[in-house]
């Protein structure tokens, strides 16, 4: 396989990814209403994540080094504990079209980050140009037509931390996927989001009900939340960073309220507007005009087992 054919797959495994994440909001919101908070659903999640982990990667226990096993530590609590708590916390006390604006921050703040302290993905004007587009694309998306903007200073600084903890969680992963697969990776994610998620049980004792989590809505929902969207896409998409590059893979993030906006309207019958389908076409025009023209380092192996 050709290095263009090999990078083109990996676009589309992105694309697929933030497809995939795009319809969650409909799932966890299904088991909000059923009974479940959102600290719950993460960990019962992850731990339906990590278990299955197993049967693919179940080898190595441990990274090879203590720096290592720390950068471990804080991808979990990044791209896990923290972005999701925050995330949820604050759709819990602001509007949810703020969340989803401010989340979508998160290719911006990555190419920044990357660019001021590894300077080895070039921000480019396609790029700035680009995710200005797709991020008032996004804009659009989000309000749908009702351009409604309430400030919560605390629920919207809770959505910016929340994107910029998903930046620091893609950079962490360029630091290891040089050494360690892309399974384990993933693998060491979820137990450090377990372990991490742990201390806010002791202010919010986690509740389990056999009778709740029998019913085939609770489980059902689990069982996509914790295979499909956790298990298989966390590694896809670790794997798009290590072989695309944080910034140009981050740049799908755009893509999310999209699907979202479609899922939505397919399963609870959101009304769609021609404002929110305007904001569709800016958001593909915009990651398109992100990703065309900057060049990275690219290698065609697809490392997953150790």
């Amino acid at each position: 396989m050709n290095a263009t054919k090999s990078r083109l797959i990996f676009h589309l495994i992105a694309i697929v990814t933030v497809i995939i994440w795009g319809t969650t909001f409909v799932s966890t919101k299904i088991l909000i209403q059923n009974g479940l908070t959102p600290s719950e659903i993460f960990f019962y999640r992850f731990v339906l994540a990590y278990i299955c982990m197993w049967s693919i990667s179940r080898k190595k226990f441990f990274a090879n080094s203590i720096k290592d096993e720390f950068l471990l530590l804080l991808a979990g609590l990044c791209g896990g504990t923290i972005y999701f708590l925050t995330e949820n916390t604050a759709l819990g006390i602001t509007l949810a079209s703020n969340v989803s604006l401010i989340v979508c921050t998160s290719p911006i703040l990555t190419a920044f980050l990357s660019y001021l302290f590894k300077r080895n993905e070039s921000f480019t004007r396609h790029l700035f140009y680009g995710s200005f587009m797709a991020l008032i694309g996004v804009g659009l998306v989000v309000f749908n037509g009702s351009f409604i903007l309430k400030i919560n200073p605390l629920g919207d600084f809770l959505s910016l931390i929340a994107a910029l903890m998903w930046a620091f969680y893609c950079l962490i992963l360029k630091q290891l996927d040089s050494r360690y697969s892309t399974a384990f990776i993933t693998r060491k994610v979820f137990f450090y989001g377990i372990m991490t998620i742990l201390p806010v049980f002791l202010f919010r004792p986690l509740h389990w009900d056999i009778s709740l989590m029998l019913q085939p809505v609770v489980w059902g929902n689990l069982f996509f939340l914790g295979i499909i969207a956790s298990m298989f896409c966390f590694i896809s998409w670790n794997a798009c960073v290590k072989e695309l590059g944080a910034v140009q893979s981050t740049s799908y993030i755009y893509i999310v309220p999209l699907v979202t906006l479609l899922t939505s309207a397919i399963i609870i019958n959101e009304k769609i507007t021609v404002i929110a389908l305007s904001g569709c076409f800016l958001i593909l025009c915009g990651v398109y005009l992100a990703e065309r023209k900057i060049s990275f380092t690219f290698s065609t192996k697809f490392k997953v087992y150790e």
